[in-house]
């Protein structure tokens, strides 16, 4: 790994409501302004696949984008950058059209293309390759930022903060769109899982307002829950993000990768969890999805494996008791 999380403890929450006043909030529980100093090179990424109107679940919220960098920006740090590459098309036509571009002007932040260079070379655990050119901006962050939709994906099972910066980071200019030309996709878990035991994330924040069921990571149905999860693990928070879609953590090859490995915690009974509870958030996610509520932990936070039996006990006793 690259370096060190900022915020070594497993921390999520979750809060509901309009969704760039709940970023703002959630970032106060968990207490980033703590944790930024005025020395640090502040990365953000959000999720640009491609030129879909946000309102599809495609992308993040251009004005739910404005308030985070405007609450990183309030804490003072040298530097605030917005990076991406996106995988559908030229970054530069996904700005313009979307409405980033008026937002980083607005704002005065830099912008940084991560589908060219300059490059920095790394060494990677992947089966295709073993060493992967990223763009040097990387090696230059020091408290990176995922921001991206809670949506389902036809590869990756889960598009979340940990897929959104495996796939942003990865320039076109060397692997094509999407991104596939080198073998990526041929791979896509283990890489994901390589990725993130290269690349440090020190916040993740998966977005529900405007998250996607069915295909994604463009095609899918729009989901708007007006929910929000962010935290300071991105295997924690990816793994609460699972939930919200149905899947517990070894449903998604990554995730359970990245927890056999130690590389974030992924056992949510050991983690602290702020904010709305979670059975309340998978709820309101799946009604807004599905008209109909659906809950994996509904008696109980599940722990990372349970068998069929031992699920049947404890849901009795939920009951009994």
């Amino acid at each position: 790994m690259l370096r060190e999380r900022r915020i070594s403890e497993s921390k999520v929450a979750i809060g509901e409501g309009l969704e760039g006043d709940i970023i703002q909030q959630l970032l106060d529980t968990l207490k980033i302004e703590q944790v930024i100093s005025f020395e640090d090179t502040v990365t953000i990424t959000p999720n640009w696949v491609n030129t879909n109107a946000p309102e599809t679940g495609t992308v993040v919220g251009p004005q739910s984008l404005q308030k985070l960098i405007q609450y990183i920006k309030g804490q003072s740090p040298g530097r605030v950058v917005i990076a991406t590459g996106s995988g559908g098309d030229e970054t530069t036509k996904v700005l313009k059209k979307t409405g980033y571009q008026q937002i980083i002007e607005k704002e005065d932040v830099e912008f940084v293309d991560l589908n060219y260079g300059p490059y920095e070379e790394f060494e990677i655990n992947h089966p295709k390759f073993k060493k992967i050119k990223l763009n040097k901006l990387l090696k230059e962050t020091d408290f990176l930022i995922s921001y991206t939709q809670i949506k389902h994906h036809e590869e990756a099972t889960v598009s979340l903060g940990i897929k959104n910066i495996a796939l942003a980071c990865p320039p076109a200019e060397l692997h094509g769109f999407p991104k596939a030309g080198q073998g990526i996709h041929e791979y896509l878990h283990e890489f994901i899982t390589a990725m993130a035991e290269l690349i440090p994330i020190d916040l993740a924040i998966l977005s529900g307002d405007q998250g996607m069921v069915g295909t994604g990571p463009s095609h899918g149905k729009p989901v708007n829950a007006d929910l929000v999860v962010a935290g300071t693990d991105p295997v924690t928070t990816d793994v609460v993000g699972a939930r919200l879609l149905g899947f517990r953590q070894q449903a998604v090859r990554y995730l359970h990768n990245l927890v056999r490995e130690g590389v974030g915690e992924g056992d949510l009974k050991k983690v602290t969890l702020l904010g709305m509870p979670l059975k309340q958030a998978e709820e309101k996610f799946s009604q807004a999805a599905y008209d109909y509520k659906i809950a994996l932990d509904k008696y109980e936070i599940l722990p990372l494996h349970l068998r069929p039996k031992e699920r049947t006990e404890a849901t009795s006793d939920a009951i009994s008791h």
